[in-house]
């Protein structure tokens, strides 16, 4: 393989590494965000659970609180619970199928610097800026 040729599939491979790992970080997030939501919705039911049927509860809405009956807050937060967790499922396929492809992305970036030990050292000695 020419040097112009090697450096170009390095360049196209490292692109796909850096593109891959901005989007598996950002599906982590996501799942951070996700269980976060999750584990507030049920704090937030168990805590219902306790209250008889006729206490006052009040939902937040910015910096009001709206009176509402404890089946309607109850029903909410296991709406969120449920969203929160087919959310969490999808996002863990995501982040599956990115880990895949960052493992190919590292074969393929392997494979070339095995085929072009010139291209290894080359990347090697270049300096960080």
């Amino acid at each position: 393989m020419s040097d112009e040729a090697a450096r170009t599939a390095f360049l196209e491979i490292q692109g796909r590494m850096i593109e891959t790992t901005g989007k598996l970080k950002q599906v982590q997030s996501q799942m951070r965000a996700k269980e976060g939501e999750k584990k507030r919705a049920y704090l937030t039911l168990e805590e219902l659970r306790v209250l008889p049927e006729d206490t006052n509860t009040y939902k937040s809405i910015g910096r009001v609180f709206v009176l509402e009956p404890k089946s309607l807050l109850s029903d909410e937060q296991t709406q969120k619970l449920k969203d929160s967790e087919s959310a969490l499922t999808a996002l863990q396929t995501s982040k599956e199928y990115l880990e895949k492809q960052l493992g190919e992305v590292e074969n393929s970036l392997r494979e070339l610097l095995q085929q072009d030990p010139g291209l290894a050292r080359q990347i090697m000695s270049m300096s960080v800026m």
